[in-house]
């Protein structure tokens, strides 16, 4: 029998304890700032959040979660207990920012506004994850599954999602887990149901090197890159389901009169498939060994070859939630409920590693609005209707999803 998952959410959001919930998170909106403040100043940059997930495991204990703790990886999570008639929910949100060591984090505040670098991206997020826990508290509020608050390391660039892989590779909860919902960024109205894989890579190529005019004549590491940056460029891609590629860092040589002998290029391969991403990651190693060829061959080797090395920066892999899935529908008629217009949307979130295993996962917001993510002028209103809105109809679609007891 198919299900009325909009009654569903009718249900659970017009019951008593959902709204005592409601009531509790409005009431302590305040101090939900207080905590996004408190978390945005401590530093987390890429693979250093060790300060951050030490005060949040803190604050985990303090809300009387049980089996709170912090895996081999860094990430810390406390468990909330269902009755146990059910699978685990993951609820998530990353610790790390994109921002690097020695950023200046402090909050300044401009009305409703916080300003600060990774304030939205996504430590408001770990602050609402908290105010759920309290306002699920004060209400007795129950599920049938146990819910897992996670503040997870490793989301951002270079991270490659290393504390959600573990999470399902390696944590003790790996075989539990029965869907996956992480809280990113504040915007509520995407969903995210598909998940953008990418390869990353940094392409060096090397060669003997020599002076510029002495040795000219010689085989160049550089215009082996070069050759192979302006074919990348040449490549046609799907424009469904979207698949990029990017050139994004070029580096190497030592004087303006010396042949280099290395050259190097960062690049970025990306789509919502895994197949159409296993074809652009096929051609671009045929492109790169195909300018390693050229070059070798349009220029003296008596010194030596040009030789290439393809090291991995980073491997995300593509995945789907179905929209008809109950966990997105769940989403969906919550946001409906709440007076939004849900989009059902594809990006490269903690979502990806649970979606590529057949895990019904999504991305969901958490609540206001913000801007200029990843940029030193990041933002986000706190304004207390738009903000309690969204958390509103976060909370709901959680519920729903760890299955809400009425009674």
């Amino acid at each position: 029998m198919q299900r009325d998952h909009a009654s569903e959410i009718a249900a659970i959001t017009h019951h008593p304890a959902f709204k005592e919930a409601v009531r509790v998170l409005e009431a302590e909106h305040d101090r939900t700032i207080a905590d996004i403040i408190t978390l945005t100043e401590i530093p987390a940059p890429p693979f250093k959040e060790e300060k951050r997930a030490a005060a949040y495991l803190e604050m985990l204990q303090a809300h009387g979660l049980e089996d709170v703790e912090q895996d081999e990886i860094g990430n810390v999570m406390g468990l909330r207990r269902g009755t146990g008639n059910g699978g685990l929910i993951v609820v998530a949100a990353h610790l790390d920012t994109v921002f690097p060591e020695g950023t200046d984090v402090t909050v300044r505040r401009e009305g409703t506004k916080l300003f600060a670098p990774g304030v939205g991206d996504d430590t408001r997020s770990l602050a609402v994850l908290l105010a759920f826990v309290r306002a699920m508290d004060a209400a007795g509020v129950r599920t049938r599954n146990d819910i897992l608050f996670v503040g997870d390391v490793g989301e951002e660039g270079l991270g490659d999602l290393r504390g959600v892989r573990h999470l399902f590779s390696k944590g003790r909860y790996r075989d539990k887990i029965a869907a996956f919902i992480t809280v990113d960024s504040p915007q509520v109205e995407k969903i995210v149901v598909g998940g953008v894989g990418s390869k990353r890579y940094s392409v060096r190529f090397k060669g003997p090197g020599g002076h510029s005019f002495q040795a000219f004549g010689i085989v160049n590491p550089m215009y082996a890159m070069a050759q192979a940056i302006v074919e990348l460029g040449r490549i046609q891609v799907p424009a469904t389901p979207r698949t990029t590629f990017c050139a994004s860092i070029v580096g190497g040589g030592s004087s303006v009169n010396a042949i280099p002998e290395e050259a190097w290029v960062d690049i970025d391969l990306r789509s919502e498939s895994a197949e159409e991403l296993a074809r652009l990651d096929a051609r671009c190693r045929e492109i790169v060994a195909a300018a390693v060829n050229e070059e070798n061959a349009t220029r003296s080797t008596s010194e030596g070859a040009i030789t290439v090395e393809i090291k991995a920066l980073g491997d995300r892999p593509a995945g789907n939630t179905p929209v008809d899935a109950d966990i997105v529908q769940y989403a969906t008629a919550a946001l409906q409920a709440h007076g939004f217009a849900p989009r059902h949307e594809a990006s490269s979130t903690d979502a990806n590693i649970p979606m590529s295993l057949g895990i019904p996962a999504i991305k969901i917001g958490s609540g206001g609005t913000g801007g200029r993510a990843h940029s030193l002028g990041e933002w986000i209103d706190v304004e207390k209707t738009a903000s309690i809105s969204g958390m509103t109809a976060s909370l709901a679609t959680i519920l729903a999803t760890a299955g809400f007891l009425s009674e």
